[in-house]
């Protein structure tokens, strides 16, 4: 490892100590670092920085030369954090100073720990499936940044009434969701908005969807698990004109009249796993499975 790039919250230095520590690491062993702009100009304004360090504004500023990316913050950082990497193929490895953290997964208490697994080779690479859209007619708001990690999101908007999202699957009519919305959401994004909704945990390597409807009206309806091949086509009807479409944390306002087209993205995103951390071991600790007085004897 020669060279890395940092992201942060730009609004908040909530993991100032923890950027020290990761920069000290970082230092001792002549590793390069580049901090994203406007998480260092807040750095340097509040004297948290005891030298200077080469910054990026734009997924332009990075290439393949950069061996891992590294976030400090919770999940919401990483999904910011994926739009300048894009598919230049640069590992993200979170470091968890949010709250719940099912990308972000090493704990601030375990910085040094991680990076010297890192650099001693001890570490897998997970591919992550993206989720890309068109729009029928087409619409600017998602030009650059049509992708999403976790979930795309059909919602209602300024309206109290439920939406209709008539869906098919590869060209096949499958039913129309009378709901507040619905979620497309990959593995990673199964443990975000669509878990919340009763939506299944699904592991990062399946190839998988999750079609998972929010609040719907016909109980009948249920989450569906897709193969992440599927062509995914939709139809909205609303009393109001406009809906909501999110990428992730990106959100715009379309016409009731636009197509919805979803499918995987030619790309994927890799997220670097040190080998003391794993997806069950993830599970166990942030949803508290086994939390049992019958299950200490195992864990």
């Amino acid at each position: 490892m020669k060279k890395v790039a940092i992201y942060g919250q730009s609004y908040s230095i909530s993991a100032e100590k923890e950027l020290k520590i990761l920069l000290e690491v970082l230092q001792e062993n002549n590793i390069v670092s580049f901090i994203e702009k406007k998480f260092y100009n807040l750095l340097v304004k509040a004297n948290s920085l005891d030298k200077k360090y080469p910054t990026f504004s734009h997924f332009n500023d990075l290439n393949n030369s950069f061996d891992v990316l590294f976030t400090l913050g919770g999940d919401g950082t990483i999904l910011r954090a994926v739009t300048y990497i894009r598919d230049l193929g640069i590992p993200i490895l979170g470091i968890n100073t949010g709250r719940l953290g099912f990308l972000a997964t090493i704990n601030k208490k375990t910085i040094k720990e991680s990076v010297a697994l890192i650099l001693e080779g001890e570490y897998s690479i997970q591919e992550r499936t993206l989720l890309t859209i068109k729009t029928s007619p087409e619409t600017n708001a998602f030009s650059e940044l049509n992708f999403a990690l976790n979930e795309v999101t059909i919602a209602r908007k300024n309206t109290t009434s439920m939406i209709g999202v008539e869906t098919s699957l590869n060209n096949e009519y499958l039913t129309n969701y009378w709901a507040d919305g619905l979620i497309i959401a990959t593995p990673t994004g199964s443990t975000g908005y669509s878990l919340s909704c009763n939506g299944p945990v699904i592991s990062p390597d399946s190839k998988n969807l999750v079609i998972t409807p929010i609040a719907p009206h016909n109980l009948n309806a249920r989450p569906m698990v897709i193969s992440d091949e599927t062509k995914i086509e939709l139809t909205i009807n609303s009393r109001e004109k406009d809906f909501l479409i999110s990428l992730d944390s990106r959100i715009t306002s379309v016409s009731k009249n636009t197509k919805v087209f979803i499918e995987k993205a030619p790309f994927t995103v890799k997220s670097m796993i040190p080998n003391n951390q794993s997806f069950l071991q993830t599970l166990r600790t942030k949803l508290l499975w086994g939390e049992d007085t019958r299950n200490e004897t195992n864990l």
